[in-house]
């Protein structure tokens, strides 16, 4: 976000620090549904039932040794833009966020439907990397390998930045978004596979779903390499 530079004032900071310390608790709802940012105050919250999904590209640090800058610019370009617009085309998803190759999304779940949803999310963007994979190989472009976590539970929305400026973001507190977050950075390394959910995600997913999955002792959480079958099929027809 850019900046509107503003002389700093240590009174004034020291009054608004009390301000926010001092503020009533009682403005912290509890919330069926994702708010809309506009909701949002730097004296309130919202408490929600929301899924996380991470995605991070592995060992991105080697793909500089590999490349020119123009020549990764077009891979994270590619890569960041068709795993937004598959995040982005589920009607659940009302947070998108990039840093640096990680993509995050939260997700609504009130309902089993809803948390279904991210999974099936999941699947997709994993055939995905399949399909980028193999356009990266045919302009001589190292293929990259990804991690996904996911994890669902209560979180506390809130707005947090600067008051008075345009330097502000929602910040998400509590233990899912950190949760899938870890899972992501343990995902696809050593013997893991390359989703690894949390026991929240899977017991509210399909019996049928649920097979997908096998549990990692080692991380206490489940695991799985599973992919879109519509996706996967058009990778056999059009990727050779």
């Amino acid at each position: 976000m850019e900046t509107n530079h503003i002389s700093y004032n240590i009174d004034k900071s020291a009054t608004r620090i009390d301000d926010i310390l001092n503020a009533s608790n009682s403005g912290f709802e509890e919330l069926d549904e994702i708010p809309s940012r506009d909701k949002l105050t730097f004296t309130n919250g919202f408490y929600i039932k929301v899924g996380a999904l991470f995605v991070d590209i592995r060992d991105s640090s080697d793909l500089t040794d590999e490349h020119k800058r123009p020549t990764l610019a077009k891979l994270y370009r590619s890569y960041i833009s068709e795993v937004v617009a598959i995040i982005n085309s589920y009607e659940d998803c009302k947070e998108i966020n990039i840093v640096g190759d990680c993509v995050s999304a939260i997700f609504n779940a009130k309902y089993q439907s809803q948390i279904q949803s991210m999974f099936n999310c999941s699947a997709r963007i994993n055939s995905l990397i399949q399909i980028l994979n193999y356009k990266l190989q045919k302009k001589n472009i190292q293929t990259i390998s990804i991690g996904m976590g996911l994890a669902y539970g209560r979180t506390l929305m809130i707005k947090a930045g600067y008051s008075g400026s345009s330097i502000n973001d929602v910040v998400w507190m509590g233990d899912v978004v950190n949760e899938a977050s870890n899972l992501c950075n343990r995902a696809n390394k050593g013997l893991n596979k390359c989703i690894l959910v949390d026991g929240d995600v899977r017991c509210n997913l399909t019996d049928d779903d649920k097979k997908l999955l096998s549990y990692n002792y080692n991380e206490q959480c489940y695991e799985g390499n599973f992919v879109n079958s519509a996706m996967e099929e058009w990778y056999k027809q059009n990727c050779k």
